[in-house]
């Protein structure tokens, strides 16, 4: 799309047009939340967990917002775009586990980690659940972390370095450099508190653009039939006919089930267990009697925001995918048109549709979601992953003795390191936001997971089984996955964070039972059960 038709002024050679002045405006309201949140960060827990305080609606929309990245509005629409509605089963099995995760999770790691010695991060949770003095718990957890972040953060970057590119022009690295200046400013300055409610603004903004969007496709095709008769001519022509069925890619040319693909979809819905970016919420919210209000609001988003991607992307089939010669497709470039049929291209869909169906004010409101989406997820894990490497490893084996302000700042430049690492996983890597969002997911579903879940429900879980779990869940999703790319055996196509769960969890057990619990973690899981039992969930 040329942006110099609708150019207000120029700027340093550069035409600005409404896209680019609504835009900016919203990244200036993103910093001003930063340096807001800057002057009310005062000490190490104010800036890893704003201090516990946060109520039920900004708890539920920056867990959410966090959770979803640009996998809402580039990799979900994008892949019903390319693939068709099957794609949709990974959606509901995101659905459910988000749900199992705030009603049987949330409210009791809040409960608990406020008994475990006022526990500031995941791996300080483990550490005074199960009274870690060797401290190799937390130090296996935040390499995992570093590991997996690595993975995450960059699959963010690509995502906004995407919409910088095909918004705006820039090239791919350009795009890179200015969307990680603008994400580490305001978690620089403002840590969790500004990260916490710039991912409610971003909710927010998330949920508006996810329900404009489709509204402006019905209108546009005078109802839902017309899309669905448009995406079947589509699927004709491309010789793709089951694009608007639910379950066709679940099975093969023989009509046989594909249990792998079934499978590897489910699970994606067991990563909720262990996403430490969205368990520092629930580690944070004021408390646990808040946590069913904050549910409710969480689902519901979650709810209106993957009905929308779901739709946005099997409408742009009807789109975009027929006769690209006709006029209503002349903001499409040949080159834009063969980028659409392939499976990175396709998660542009988004992008394309807003810029070709909104007025350029409302198109730059709507852009602004897609960077919203990326914000919310990777100022979550910047700050996730800086915390624990402060809390974790500088603090109890550096500096025992420093002050609050030092962590603070050490904290600051932390999150700068680990940015870096991600730019060169998105420099450097594949450009497919799903996938490296898979591997990421797929890393801390498996090596935390199993942990947290048995570490709140199982009083007989001992702190050698959680390092046994966090080793052997994190291992098994790189050996997996590194055998998957390079064998043609068909159970190495399952999704590796399905067998890395299922080997942590027995390592768990099996570990647990031949070592012994301390009469103090024993005294203390009792402490907490009594403590949580006076809760509604």
């Amino acid at each position: 799309m040329d942006s110099s038709s609708t150019s207000v002024f120029e700027l340093w050679g550069m035409s600005i047009g409404p896209i680019e002045i609504a835009f900016g405006l919203y990244l200036v309201f993103m910093l001003a939340i930063g340096i807001w949140a800057y002057k009310r960060t005062n000490d190490s827990s104010d800036y890893m967990l704003g201090g516990r305080g946060l109520g039920g609606a900004v708890t539920a929309l920056s867990a959410g917002a966090s959770d979803m990245s640009g996998w809402i509005l580039m990799g979900l629409p994008g892949a019903i775009y390319f693939s068709g509605l099957s794609e949709s089963w990974l959606a509901l099995f995101l659905v459910i586990g988000a749900y199992i995760n705030w009603k049987f999770i949330a409210g009791r790691l809040r409960s608990y980690t406020e008994i475990a010695d006022n526990a500031l991060t995941l791996p300080d949770y483990f550490a005074g659940r199960f009274h870690d003095g060797g401290k190799w718990l937390r130090i296996a957890a935040v390499i995992v972390m570093i590991v997996f972040y690595g993975y995450y953060i960059g699959s963010g970057l690509v995502a906004g370095s995407k919409l910088f590119e095909s918004s705006f022009g820039y090239d791919y690295n350009t795009a890179l450099l200015v969307s990680t200046i603008v994400i580490i400013s305001y978690t620089f300055l403002g840590g969790f508190l500004a990260v916490s409610w710039t991912d409610f603004f971003q909710g927010l903004i998330i949920a508006i653009s996810l329900v404009v969007a489709p509204i402006v496709l019905l209108v546009e095709y005078n109802g839902l039939t017309g899309i669905v008769e448009g995406v079947k001519a589509t699927g004709e022509n491309l010789g793709k006919e089951n694009l608007a069925s639910f379950t066709a890619g679940l099975f093969d040319e023989n009509n046989a089930f594909k249990w792998i693909t079934f499978l590897s979809l489910m699970a994606w819905g067991l990563g909720y267990f262990g996403q430490p970016h969205i368990l520092a919420r629930f580690m944070a919210i004021k408390s646990v009697n808040t946590v069913p209000q904050a549910r409710r609001i969480g689902m519901t988003w979650m709810a209106i925001c993957v009905l929308g991607a779901v739709f946005i992307g099997f409408a742009g089939i009807a789109y975009f995918g027929g006769d690209f010669t006709a006029s209503e497709y002349k903001l499409l470039t040949p080159e834009e048109v063969a980028e659409l049929n392939t499976s990175q291209g396709a998660e542009k869909v988004f992008l394309l549709l807003t810029q070709a169906l909104f007025n350029p004010w409302l198109a730059g409101f709507l852009l602004a979601a897609i960077m919203a989406a990326v914000m919310s997820t990777i100022d979550s894990q910047l700050l996730a992953v800086s915390s624990s490497v402060t809390e974790d490893i500088y603090k109890p084996h550096m500096r025992p003795n420093a002050s609050e302000k030092e962590l603070v700042w050490v904290n600051r430049f932390v999150v700068i390191l680990v940015a870096g690492i991600g730019i060169g996983v998105a420099m450097s890597g594949s450009k497919n936001v799903l996938n490296l969002v898979g591997q990421a997911w797929a890393g801390f579903g498996a090596a935390f997971g199993p942990v947290i879940i048995m570490s709140l429900l199982w009083k007989h879980m001992t702190r050698q089984g959680a390092l046994a779990g966090i080793i052997a869940g994190g291992a098994s999703v790189l050996i997996w996955d590194y055998i998957g790319n390079n064998t043609d055996i068909a159970l190495f196509g399952l999704y590796e964070l399905l067998p890395g769960f299922i080997i942590a969890a027995l390592t768990i057990y099996i570990v647990s039972k031949m070592t012994t619990v301390g009469e103090q973690t024993a005294n203390q899981f009792e402490w907490y059960s009594n403590e949580f039992k006076k809760y509604k969930s």
